[in-house]
């Protein structure tokens, strides 16, 4: 499988940024270790270009008539391999060759029809969507691995969504434009396409998990059969007698909840005591003194485990690095030549894209509370990937809400690889 082009560019012109994105893509289509006949596009924007999506899209099809097939969104910033472009105007393009029978578009006016056997699927979803974790539970469903990955459109403005099917929308549909507001939309891949992905978390659990006892609603009333509220302020070593303190460090304090069908599961704490890709991370939204309740953003069940945790920098830069080294060492060959030895060793400032690390290409959904600003520097999300995966043609945005498997999280970040198969 060779490299999928890639290119990333930002300007206050739409026309320009697209421009050099262009150049960058055929730059490399004329490489012999980059794909020449790639078919699918998957495209982000920030939101500055959001109100020109449909000429963004209109301007790349024209350009790129070979890509028959366009996925995407919107996202409050943007990412590539090399850099993050957050509150600037910015757009990244990936051109994956993929078999054509291994992948199809699908949105609301072309849904996935029922001749394709789905494996997995890169979903874009907007976050208003009414029953959005019951349609995330049914299209996990509908694949035979169960797989999701993607996120949630993040925009201050108009949230849209891309999806350009070469094989047309389905019949009464009209012609579509292939710009959405929302819904859900994306590409579901084949048995024959080879991905491997994985979940890292951004928080880290301030004590042991318990078994939530009695819920009303959202609202925890008992976790080990004690008072939820009592729970919590003895795990963060504060009591009442001094509400400010007390405040402030709830404010801090999130909530990882384990679902009774994944709880003791391999996924559900990590290394170290550490979450695992199995906890999803809520707010807590209040407090309930009179009945010793705490009430999170999320409905509650009696059986879910609990534990309250809090965003840790160190833990989520550790936990990164972690799932990209694991990625590359499923994928790196036991056996390597002497130019690929080379190419996988060389420092990151000589390092490039290379066939041998079995890697086309990747995308990276990451929550828009992360990125730079929360890592310690500009891109410097973005720094940690490159070192630790290496050097992979690479696209990606902030999201509302990261997608993998069913679950929808909250403080993750998404790394999805296309690799060649063994």
């Amino acid at each position: 499988m060779k490299l999928f082009p890639y290119g990333h560019a930002t300007h206050p012109q739409w026309q320009l940024a697209s421009a050099m994105v262009l150049a960058q893509l055929r730059a490399q289509m004329a490489l012999p270790t980059y794909a020449a006949s790639p078919t699918l596009g998957l495209m982000y924007i920030t939101d500055h270009y959001a109100d020109s999506a449909q000429d963004i899209l209109d301007h790349l099809s024209a350009e790129l008539p070979e890509v028959t097939d366009w996925s995407g969104t919107v996202g409050i910033g943007v990412v590539t391999n090399q850099a993050e472009y957050l509150d600037e105007p910015a757009v990244v393009v990936m051109l994956c060759e993929l078999p054509p029978d291994q992948y199809r578009v699908f949105s609301g006016v072309a849904p996935l029809g029922l001749g394709f056997e789905a494996h997995s699927a890169l979903i874009h979803a907007d976050g208003g969507t009414p029953d959005l974790p019951d349609l995330l539970q049914e299209m996990a469903g509908r694949t035979s691995s169960g797989y999701l990955f993607g996120g949630l459109s993040s925009s201050r403005s108009k949230t849209v969504q891309f999806a350009v099917g070469g094989d047309g929308n389905i019949s009464g549909h009209g012609a579509a434009s292939g710009v959405f507001s929302g819904g859900m939309s994306g590409v579901a891949f084949g048995e024959g396409v080879h991905l491997v992905s994985r979940v890292t978390q951004g928080c880290q659990p301030v004590a042991r998990s318990r078994l939530v006892t009695e819920v009303d609603g959202n609202v925890a009333l008992t976790l080990d059969g004690e008072p939820a509220l009592d729970v919590l302020l003895g795990d963060l070593g504060v009591t009442l007698d001094q509400p400010q303190v007390a405040l402030e460090k709830v404010r801090a304090t999130l909530v990882g909840l384990i679902h009774p069908d994944d709880a003791g599961g391999r996924n559900a704490m990590g290394r170290n005591g550490n979450f695992g890709s199995d906890v999803t991370v809520r707010h807590i939204v209040g407090l309930d003194p009179g009945r010793r309740g705490v009430a999170i953003g999320a409905q509650a069940e009696a059986g879910m485990e609990l534990a309250f945790c809090q965003r840790n920098v160190q833990a989520a830069r550790a936990d990164l690095t972690r799932i990209c080294s694991e990625i590359r060492e499923e994928l790196e060959p036991q056996e390597l030549s002497v130019d690929v030895a080379y190419a996988l060793a060389a420092h990151e400032a000589e390092s490039a894209p290379h066939p041998g690390r079995r890697i086309a290409g990747a995308v990276y959904v990451s929550c828009v509370g992360r990125g730079g600003p929360h890592f310690g520097g500009p891109s410097a999300e973005m720094q940690i990937v490159r070192r630790a995966l290496g050097d992979v043609p690479l696209v990606g945005f902030f999201a509302g809400g990261e997608i993998a498997r069913h679950h929808l999280y909250g403080y993750t970040g998404v790394l999805t690889v296309f690799s060649a198969p063994d």
